[in-house]
């Protein structure tokens, strides 16, 4: 697996990036199993593929505070990002004999991963959650989504590190949608930061997914291509 620390200008290129490189293992199987991680460095929300925004967004208070709201390639929850979130994004090959044959199967080998990974390093139970969620004592502390092709898939999610969760109250509406476990609990009831240095748990990552090497090919034609044609355009974040 290749390692990349790679965090990008825009909100939009760094969600390009993820699906261009989706896109790269996808068409060129040589280019092989990536582990990238990145970390915003402004706030911006980022609704799942299928939601709709007026009714998961506080679409006033983004626009009066001006923090972009885009959309996602993949499923899931509408999030906050900003400082203080650890963004990571996994391609990983389907094989045949490899246990990411479905979804469900693919969410329990991933999120085990990270659950065993964030145990050692807090020295604390971390519990799995709901479909995609990693908690703490019943307290979200990272959710995930993926996107699946013909012979890899792109897994990613974030870990709330230091995150303004005051400021998540106030940019999302209670999601149409909830896992069981959250009980209808506000996001600052419900959101929990773990509070560790983001290089500990890059650390971690690096070494629970056997990285063995650097990400030298970065597919920057296709990332800017998909940054301005469909991650910047309100046609495709605003669509429902």
């Amino acid at each position: 697996m290749k390692y990349c620390d790679l965090t990008l200008a825009t909100p939009a290129e760094n969600l390009a990036c993820d699906e261009a490189l989706l896109q790269l293992a996808e068409e060129d199987g040589a280019a092989g199993e990536v582990l990238r991680v990145w970390e915003p460095m402004q706030y911006f929300v980022v609704v799942g593929y299928a939601n709709r925004v007026a009714t998961e967004v506080n679409l006033p208070f983004c626009q009066t505070n001006a923090i972009p709201v885009l959309r996602r390639c993949t499923g899931g929850g509408t999030v906050l990002q900003g400082p203080g979130c650890l963004n990571y994004s996994l391609v990983l090959r389907i094989a045949e004999s490899s246990p990411l044959q479905s979804i469900p199967a693919t969410n329990a080998f991933i999120l085990k991963r990270h659950q065993a990974a964030l145990s050692e390093l807090l020295q604390a139970p971390v519990q799995m959650q709901g479909h995609t969620d990693l908690a703490i004592g019943g307290l979200k502390v990272s959710g995930n989504s993926q996107r699946r092709k013909r012979q890899f898939l792109l897994f990613h999610g974030t870990f709330l590190l230091h995150l303004d969760i005051s400021l998540v109250e106030k940019a999302l509406r209670m999601p149409s949608k909830e896992p069981e476990y959250r009980l209808n609990r506000s996001h600052t009831d419900f959101l929990e930061n773990i509070r560790l240095p983001s290089s500990r748990v890059k650390q971690a990552l690096v070494k629970y997914w056997g990285v063995t090497e650097l990400l030298t090919r970065i597919p920057i034609e296709q990332i800017s291509d998909l940054a301005r044609e469909k991650y910047g355009r309100e046609d495709w974040n605003l669509k429902f």
